[in-house]
C-alpha cells in the first residue's frame, strides 16, 4: 500500500489546491492521499478564514482521503519547524511513500541535493550567514545571499527565492532528519504565486481570495474556488477580535516569557513590548515592529504563539517524543481502509475524546495547545464546533 502525504493550510481551499491534489494522486500512484493540515491558526500567525473541520471537509471533497491536524504549536512556527512537525506525523505511518507539494521550480533531485547541502552546512557557509545577519537581513534572506556568494555546485539557487520551494527544501531536510525513505514530489504550481494578490481568471492565490472576500468581490471568488467552498465565503471569519487579544497578550506578558517563543530572539521581545505600549492597533503595531530583519510574518507568528502560550521548548520536546494523529475528516466510502492504514502509525489515532488517555506527557501538553487554539478561535469568531469527533465526508 502507498500513501501520499500533503502538508497544507487550505486558507481557503481553492482551484489550485484541487489541481495539486489531482496531480499528486496521479503522479504518486498512491492508494490513499493524506493531508496534514494546520488547524484553526495558520503559519501566517493568524486565525484561518474557516474552522479546521470545514477546511478539512473541503479537502476531502477536493480529493483527499483523510485530513490530519497539524498541531497548533507547529502551525504557527517558522518554516523549518512547520515542516518538521508535518513530516514527523507522516513519517510515523509505515505506508507513507511520497510527499507532494506545490513548487515554483525544481526537481526531486535538485531539492534533495540542495537540502543535503543545507543540512551539512560548511564552516564557510556558517561564517557567511553570520556576516549577512550583521547587515540586518532576516535569517532566510541571509542564508540565501550567503549561498549565492559561495555558490556551492550542488545547490540549486533558484529554489531559494520562492516561498514554496523554500518550504520544499525544509520538507526534504526533515525527511533526512527522521530517516524517512518517502520521496518528495514537487508539483509545478499553476496560476498565481504564493504571495501574489493579483486576480487571475481561475487559479488565484489564497491571499488574493482572502483579500477579495474582504472587498466582497464574490464574482471573482466564485471562479477561483469549488462551489462547496464558495457557499462559505460570506461566513469567513473577521480577525478583529483576535487582533485585540493578540496585542493584549504581548503587552501583558513579561519580556522573559516572550523570549521563550520560537524565533523571538536577539532582543525582539523588548522591541515588541516597547512599541506595543504606544501602538494598540494590531496592524499598526505589526508594521512598526517589522524591519528588513524582522519580517511581518515572523512577528505575527510570535503574537499567535504568545496568545496560545506556545514555547520553543514545547516544540523541541515534541520533535523528540511520540505524538498523535488527530483525524479531522475522512472520505466516508474509504473510512474503514484508510483508518486501518493510519492505525499502523507509531502514534495513536485521536478520533474522539476518549483516545486522549493513550497520549504521552509531551503529547498531552501539545494537544492542550490545540484545545486552547480552538477556544481562542471560537471566542474571537463567535463560531462553535465540536472538537471531539472527526467528520465523515
Amino acid at each position: 500500500m502507498k500513501i501520499c502525504g500533503v502538508i497544507c493550510e487550505y486558507n481557503p481551499f481553492h482551484n489550485g489546491h484541487k489541481y495539486m491534489l489531482d496531480r499528486a494522486r496521479e503522479q504518486s500512484g498512491c492508494d490513499f492521499l493524506v493531508c496534514v493540515m494546520s488547524g484553526n491558526f495558520t503559519q501566517r500567525g493568524e486565525p484561518a478564514v474557516s474552522d479546521k473541520f470545514s477546511r478539512a471537509e473541503y479537502a476531502v471533497r477536493g480529493g483527499a482521503d483523510a485530513v490530519i491536524e497539524l498541531p497548533a504549536a507547529f502551525a504557527v512556527s517558522p518554516a523549518e519547524l512547520f515542516a518538521k512537525g508535518g513530516v514527523k506525523l507522516l513519517s510515523s505511518i509505515p505506508d507513507f511513500t511520497a510527499l507532494a507539494f506545490g513548487a515554483e521550480s525544481g526537481t526531486a533531485q535538485s531539492f534533495a541535493a540542495t537540502a543535503r547541502a543545507l543540512s551539512e552546512e560548511s564552516r564557510e557557509l556558517k561564517a557567511a550567514v553570520k556576516e549577512k545577519l550583521k547587515t540586518g537581513l532576516s535569517p532566510v534572506r541571509a542564508r540565501a545571499e550567503a549561498l549565492e556568494q559561495i555558490s556551492p555546485p550542488e545547490v540549486d539557487m533558484d529554489l531559494l527565492n520562492s516561498p514554496n520551494n523554500i518550504l520544499g527544501i525544509e520538507y526534504q531536510k526533515a525527511l533526512f532528519q527522521f530517516e524517512c525513505g518517502a520521496q518528495i514530489l514537487p508539483i509545478p504550481r499553476v496560476g498565481a504565486g504564493y504571495t501574489d494578490t493579483k486576480q487571475y481568471a481561475d487559479y488565484s492565490s489564497a491571499a488574493a481570495i482572502r483579500k477579495a472576500a474582504e472587498d466582497k468581490k464574490y464574482r471573482f471568488i466564485r471562479r477561483n474556488v469549488p462551489e462547496y467552498v464558495f457557499r462559505d465565503v460570506k461566513n469567513f471569519t473577521s480577525p478583529a477580535l483576535y487582533e485585540k487579544i493578540a496585542v493584549y497578550s504581548v503587552m501583558s506578558k513579561p519580556a522573559s516569557e516572550l523570549k521563550k517563543i520560537a524565533d523571538c530572539t536577539e532582543g525582539l521581545e523588548n522591541r515588541i513590548q516597547a512599541l506595543a505600549k504606544d501602538n494598540p492597533d494590531y496592524g499598526a503595531l505589526i508594521e512598526k515592529i517589522t524591519t528588513k530583519r524582522y519580517i511581518s510574518s515572523r512577528i505575527r507568528r510570535i503574537f499567535a504563539a504568545s496568545v496560545l502560550n506556545i514555547t520553543e521548548e514545547l516544540i523541541r520536546q515534541s520533535l523528540k517524543n511520540k505524538l498523535y494523529l488527530k483525524i479531522l475528516a475522512v472520505n466516508r466510502e474509504k473510512a474503514a481502509d484508510i483508518l486501518a492504514a493510519l492505525k499502523k502509525s507509531q502514534f495513536p489515532l485521536i478520533a474522539r475524546r476518549s483516545d486522549l488517555a493513550e497520549l504521552s506527557k509531551t503529547a498531552q501538553a501539545l494537544i492542550e495547545k490545540d484545545f486552547q487554539a480552538n477556544e481562542v478561535y471560537q471566542l474571537a469568531t463567535g463560531k462553535k464546533f465540536n472538537d471531539n469527533a472527526m467528520r465523515l465526508v
